[in-house]
């Protein structure tokens, strides 16, 4: 009997026919192999919403593949990846098998493993089951629901804002997020406040304990909140203390935390983000490499479970092996009595999946290392000790808090420390946080109620309350997740969604929005309240996980929701232009008033008698263009730090040329990804102090510098330079880094991907990452891989269709520019000829 099994990705491919043996043949359909007619009309509201599919063209000769090889086989399993896009992506293969008419007298079955090993993927095979339509069409009506909203949201933002611009059903909330915390950061003023402390001591352990109490009331943030006020209560508490402290209370308990769950996609976006530096985008670029297969000197073996999940729980099977491990690895003490069990939060859980964990926890860091990339090494890490931690015992701390009278009980500091006294899970692995003051261990000295300590100094600590934080990449995906927007595994799509269409940049490793993204949200959140509100498009997501678990129909939701939306966009096609904001200033050119609007670059302010007058400047400059802003003063120079606008775009200066002196002033460019309106003292400063040395190379002794360029961020070293990827800030950059960037430089950039050499033996093709996208190389060769083409899937066949469509191209334009090196060649000796001429006449240039 001959069997055929279609799964995603030409690596999962190899490896699944490594498993299967003979009697299977493996095709991969090289991700979704249809998808919706990209014009107006591909979703038909007034048809039952009725959807037209093309297949997607870069895959046509892989679906015609699949097809070929259907009508020699008797049995078609299906094996794309077990979420809804992967259920999706099989219904729409045997579609279009159905169309072919191909499906006659055949066997077709729906596959569905976690994890890439061989008893995994021999016990799916002999429990297939049919196409899950509910899961299907969920995943319809969250492609017909994004088309509607960017095909009839998106149009109105190019006619009201600029052209380019998109507007998306979970974008557009998320973007919302980011602004809003914005505005509060600007809205938002410091307050000062001042806490008081006592400083003590016993043996010669000195401690520190805070006022919580003073003349029997509750001391609050901002029961002081001078200096005056600060100095009056120290003042008051040396002179009731003559010197000393009585300890009053004295209270121990012991305090256990537990280990954290196993990760789910959120947490292990947000872990990645948090230790290892990884976008989110990059962390399931590595996840899904881990998952598919690596070669680990044996055989190639998936090393994690699928990487798309929300659920906590863990098979029964690698529960009890996780447990063993720590049994022959750990003291008795390391082991829970029995398994720890997590609970899954979210509904309808990415249809039951596992937490993500090693496919075999034998399968240390240690010994994969050799197999693995730098990038796979600290991602499988990450995820092994994870899982290790999470079946082990809590860490126990032993807790003081003591309280200290100064003259009365109506005076009384608190000290309060903490000890580890078993480490447990902490052993293995601890959970980072975000934007939060983690509690560190602090050891108190042995005290008793009653005793007598001398008071060492009692002092004020100022302090100014401060704006929420800027998200990170960790903390948006957090509140995406708390908000219900989206799902987990749309989260790495969203934000680089926001960041291509510069509505956010990614500064410091936090969201600032642009002018465009405050522009785009204003008037979201004006015109289209109800579709960027929280609420609703929490709900919209609990909607879709309803029909995915069969109780709801996808056509009434999404009946319901394009009559509301569908009215709105109506309503709104005549509201006025966005962006445009009237100022009390005339312009100095024709003295017409002026006004601030949005172009092609962010805001600027400009006439509004345009195009009769043509006066514009930049909103972060002052009126006279000429004239300089001040942002500070350098600390060894004490000149100004200036800002001034040139035509290459803003920058920064120290001080103003002398009169008498040739040597020009420091000047440094502003980057593109640091927006002007927040240019800050700090950044100020850390642009002035570019370059960097970050130290010396290990090989060569010469030092590595980094530094911003025209083409952005760069890291340089004897003459060689490599840019600072987007993710990266040229002030953060450790020598480490640099150097294996440097590595990647000297190595002629590594690729992303080796393809082989070419069929006529000229040499390799390989795809690399270039400024512009991903590109395949072969010899001088390049070509622009499309749009949406995931690198990874890339084939031979492929690349040489665009290796060769790019040389056709190319052909004509070699030919123009050799005639015109001909005549550049010409126009040369003619020019210096003439110079020679006008040098022998006297003539200067």
């Amino acid at each position: 009997m001959s069997k055929l099994l279609i799964v995603e990705s030409p690596s999962k491919a190899k490896t699944l026919k490594k498993y299967l043996g003979k009697d299977f043949e493996v095709l991969a359909s090289y991700g979704h192999v249809r998808d919706l007619v990209p014009k107006t009309g591909a979703v038909d509201p007034d048809h039952d919403f009725a959807m037209k599919y093309e297949v997607i063209d870069r895959n046509a000769r892989h679906v015609d593949a699949i097809a070929k090889a259907v009508k020699t086989a008797d049995a078609i399993y299906l094996a794309t990846d077990p979420d809804r896009e992967g259920e999706a992506i099989s219904w729409h293969i045997a579609e279009i098998l159905k169309s072919k008419k191909l499906l006659k007298d055949k066997l077709i079955k729906r596959v569905v493993f976690h994890e890439i090993t061989k008893n995994a993927v021999q016990n799916a095979i002999e429990e297939p089951r049919d196409i899950s339509m509910p899961l299907v069409n969920a995943q319809q009506a969250r492609r017909a629901l994004d088309y509607l909203v960017g095909f009839n949201l998106s149009p109105l933002l190019w006619k009201k804002i600029r052209r380019g611009l998109s507007a998306g059903r979970v974008q557009s909330p998320a973007l919302r997020l980011i602004v809003e915390r914005e505005l509060e950061i600007e809205a938002f003023k410091s307050q000062e406040y001042w806490t008081i402390h006592l400083e003590s001591a016993k043996h010669q352990h000195v401690f520190d304990a805070k006022l919580v109490q003073l003349e029997g009331k509750k001391v609050e943030q901002f029961t002081i909140t001078n200096q005056a006020q600060q100095q009056e209560v120290v003042g008051k508490l040396l002179a009731v203390s003559a010197g000393k402290t009585t300890v009053s209370r004295v209270e121990k308990k012991q305090r256990s935390r537990s280990p954290a769950a196993p990760f789910t996609t959120s947490t292990l976006q947000q872990e990645a983000v948090r230790k290892l530096g990884f976008t989110t985008s990059r962390t399931m670029r590595v996840a899904q490499q881990l998952y598919e297969g690596i070669d680990i000197g044996s055989g190639t073996m998936g090393l994690i479970t699928y990487m798309r999940t929300d659920s906590f729980s863990l098979a029964t099977e690698a529960v009890m092996q996780i447990r063993d491990y720590i049994k022959q690895n750990f003291a008795a003490e390391y082991l829970p009595k029995s398994p720890i069990m997590y609970k899954t939060k979210a509904k309808n859980a990415q249809e039951a999946h596992e937490a993500i964990r090693p496919t075999d926890i034998s399968r240390t860091p240690a010994s994969m290392r050799a197999f693995l990339t730098d990038e796979q090494f600290r991602l499988y890490e990450m995820i092994w000790k994870r899982a290790l931690a999470c079946q082990m015992t809590q860490a126990k701390f032993d807790a003081v808090s003591i309280d200290l009278a100064v003259g009365s009980d109506a005076n009384l500091f608190r000290a309060t420390g903490q000890t580890l006294i078993f480490p447990g899970f902490i052993a293995v692995y601890m959970e980072g946080v975000d934007d939060e003051e983690e509690e560190g261990e602090s050891k108190l000295p042995h005290l008793e109620t009653g005793e007598v300590l001398a008071v060492q100094k009692i002092y004020g600590d100022q302090h100014f309350t401060e704006p929420p934080p800027r998200y990170s990449e960790a903390s948006l995906v957090k509140a995406l997740e708390e908000y219900g927007i989206g799902r987990p595994s749309t989260y790495a799509s969203i934000i680089s969604t926001l960041q291509d269409r510069e509505y956010v940049v990614l500064d410091k490793k936090r969201f600032i929005p642009t002018d465009v993204g405050r522009v785009v949200n204003k008037f979201l959140t004006e015109h289209f309240t109800r579709y960027v509100d929280y609420g609703f498009t929490a709900n919209l997501e609990n909607e879709l996980d309803d029909i995915a678990e069969g109780e709801r129909e996808w056509i009434p939701v999404l009946n319901e929701f394009w009559q509301g939306f569908n009215n709105q966009i109506h309503e709104k096609s005549n509201v006025e232009r966005p962006g445009v904001e009237m100022l009390d200033e005339a312009c100095p050119k024709c003295g017409k008033p002026l006004q601030s609007r949005l172009g092609r670059f962010g805001k600027f302010i400009g006439c509004s008698g345009y195009p009769e007058c043509d006066y514009i400047r930049n909103p972060n400059a002052n009126a006279n263009n000429n004239e300089p802003t001040v942002i500070g003063q350098e600390p060894e120079s004490g000149k100004d730090i200036l800002l001034l606008n040139g035509p290459y775009g803003p920058y920064l200066q120290i001080g103003l040329p002398e009169a008498d002196s040739k040597k020009k002033p420091k000047r440094v460019s502003i980057p593109k990804e640091i927006p002007v309106s927040s240019l800050d003292m700090e950044t100020a400063l850390k642009l002035i102090a570019l370059p960097r040395d970050l130290g010396q190379h290990p090989e060569t002794g010469k030092k590595v510098v980094a530094n911003i360029g025209r083409f952005g961020p760069y890291v340089n070293h004897d003459g060689k330079f490599k840019s600072i990827p987007k993710s990266e800030s040229v002030f953060d950059i450790d020598l480490a880094r640099a150097i294996e960037l440097l590595a990647q430089a000297n190595a002629g950039a590594a690729p992303i991907k080796e393809l082989g050499n070419h069929p006529d033996g000229t040499g390799n093709i390989a795809i690399y990452a270039g400024r512009f996208g991903p590109y395949v190389q072969h010899g001088k060769l390049r070509a622009t891989l499309p749009k949406g083409q995931e690198p990874e899937t890339l084939t031979m066949e492929q690349a040489l269709e665009l290796l060769s469509a790019k040389a056709a191209k190319d052909a004509p334009a070699k030919k123009a520019k050799t005639t015109t090196a001909k005549k550049t060649s010409s126009t040369k000796k003619a020019a210096t000829t003439t110079r020679r001429k006008k040098a022998s006449a006297g003539e200067s240039e």
